[in-house]
């Protein structure tokens, strides 16, 4: 059976991204000394569930990317707090041209302008 191990994604700056992703995550940090590319795990506390890794990029930022994470919340309470919480921690709000009348989602850019979603699962 396949499953999901791992999303990977670039940065300019692999330490600035690490230290980001896992405040937000509360992920512990696996890195490889003799990486060439500075890839680095993010691995849930537990062992179990789907990773997140980091490693330097070449490519830049795409302003619509095609694949990003969505990070999902019980309501809109939470939603805003997640929000106000990542972007304290250096995440930052981005005008976001696609949004629909009554979005579920905000879009943010993580320090590295890596756009991710905070989703409301309660929207409907």
């Amino acid at each position: 059976m396949i499953r999901l191990g791992t999303i990977v994604l670039g940065a300019d700056d692999v330490d600035r991204a690490v230290a980001f992703w896992s405040a937000v995550l509360g992920y512990d940090i696996v890195r490889f000394a003799d990486s060439e590319n500075g890839f680095t795990i993010l691995r849930p506390p537990s062992g179990e569930g789907t990773r997140v890794a980091v490693q330097r990029a070449e490519a830049p930022v795409q302003e619509h990317p095609r694949v990003h994470l969505d990070l999902v919340v019980d309501d809109a309470d939470e939603q805003a707090a997640e929000v106000r919480r990542l972007v304290g921690l250096g995440a930052a709000r981005v005008e976001w041209d696609s949004y629909p009348d009554d979005p579920d989602f905000v879009v943010l850019a993580d320090p590295e302008g890596n756009r991710f979603c905070v989703v409301d699962a309660s929207h409907g």
